[in-house]
């Protein structure tokens, strides 16, 4: 097990290039086992989460060929099973995304119940329920989702909560029913919008993704094909608000900032001075410190939960005090006891953080626990005093692309050490 070693006090300067979507291309992944020839899936980030993905196709017998420039030709006419095993899908939530698109294609699925980051309560009960309306049948049995259908039939399905895996599982499962399956109460993020645009790329017919109610017409088949994977949005997010934090001016390449209004929103409040492209965003908080900012998590196009813990961050040095409030998940605010082990000013009321800005962070041993807290705890030890430790980083390694390399380049003094 590694950790990470930061010492702060540099303003971050230069340009980085962000990678793909981990939220997107792991449901994306999933979804070429819907096609009956090989997919070609590009802009592939080299994140843990992604390895598990792999590593469980490889395990159901999909066979798969790395290319050049983050690609990956995964090709399903190989497939040998449709089991997904509790040893891989308790690390990874999405694991449970493999099941929609199983069921639809091969009729059976075996999964485990998923695990992942310890944020909060996650039922799957929307997606089973969606696929019981489609006519799977569907139990439950020693910690394992055991599915089985002829072909599936399309529905109009009203979820009770918006959930992203739920409407992907479901958009996935709807894609090869004899139908049409209306979603209603979907989720909007852009990882679910560009998994619509997976599968049309596969000849698929979806309609409306993005918005509250999708509308899937069931295809005979899907074939392969060639796709690129968008940019990673929470990614480029976190190196604004490292740029933010430390009072630098950093150059985010490779991105999209129609995905990002909120965020870009919130950064301007604080006091940055943010230029952005089609494809590139620049923020400038040089001789600047950030004001405090009120945040108040909501599904997409509202502020990202995934994006929470790094303006608590950016709020514990600002000017002013400002509240968090968190409501998507009820455990998010771990990383708050960790701020305070750097000097942080934290009071929690409920699902609130209010938060007073410090002259300054003190460094010192912290721990990860979660993907986006350890994001976090790194932003925070690039503007502490001194030097901070950031153990248990597996959690970043899920979701960051060789987070270190990236912030060294834009001069952080952070490096990677054995425990």
């Amino acid at each position: 097990m590694n950790k990470l070693i930061i010492k702060g006090g540099v303003p971050l300067s230069g340009e980085v290039r962000v990678s793909g979507s981990k939220n997107a291309v792991l449901p994306i992944l999933a979804g070429t086992l819907l096609a009956d020839s090989p997919v070609i899936v590009r802009n592939v980030p080299d994140v843990h989460d992604v390895s598990t993905t792999m590593e469980l196709q490889v395990r159901m017998g999909l066979s798969l060929t790395f290319g050049e420039n983050m690609s990956i030709v995964i090709d399903p006419a190989t497939l040998e099973n449709t089991f997904a095993p509790y040893e891989l899908v308790k690390t990874m939530r999405a694991s449970i995304l493999v099941l929609g698109p199983l069921l639809a294609r091969f009729g059976r699925a075996e999964v485990s119940l998923p695990g992942g980051c310890a944020i909060g309560a996650r039922p799957v009960n929307i997606h089973l329920g969606g696929l019981e309306a489609m006519g799977a049948d569907i139990l439950v049995e020693n910690g394992y989702i055991k599915a089985r259908c002829d072909r599936l039939k399309g529905a109009r399905i009203v979820m009770d909560q918006v959930t992203v895996t739920g409407t992907e599982n479901l958009m996935m499962a709807a894609s090869l029913a004899d139908g049409t399956t209306v979603l209603e109460n979907a989720a909007r993020e852009p990882e679910v919008v560009d998994l619509a645009d997976f599968i049309n790329a596969m000849g698929g017919q979806i309609e409306d993704a993005g918005t509250d109610t999708v509308k899937i017409h069931g295809v005979e088949k899907l074939r392969g094909c060639d796709y690129t994977v968008l940019p990673d949005r929470i990614e480029t997010g976190t190196y604004l608000v490292a740029a933010a934090i430390t009072g630098g001016k950093v150059l985010i390449k490779h991105t999209d900032p129609r995905l990002l209004d909120s965020v870009l929103a919130k950064l301007e409040e604080a006091g940055a001075t943010i230029d952005s492209g089609d494809n590139w965003i620049e923020l400038d908080m040089v001789g600047r410190k950030p004001h405090s900012v009120n945040i108040r998590t909501a599904p997409y196009p509202g502020f990202p939960t995934d994006m929470q813990a790094q303006f608590c961050a950016l709020n514990a040095i600002a000017e002013g005090t400002g509240s968090v409030t968190e409501t998507v998940f009820e455990n998010r605010f771990m990383h708050i006891q960790e701020f305070m082990r750097l000097g942080a000013n934290v009071h929690i009321e409920g699902n609130t953080a209010i938060i007073t800005g410090v002259d300054g962070l003190n460094g010192a041993p912290v721990m990860a626990t979660d993907l986006r807290a350890s994001a976090s705890l790194i932003l925070a030890g690039l503007v502490a005093n001194g030097e901070t430790v950031v153990d248990r980083i597996y959690h970043i390694d899920r979701g960051y692309d060789h987070i270190e390399e990236k912030l060294a380049s834009l001069g952080a003094k952070i490096q990677r050490v054995p425990n």
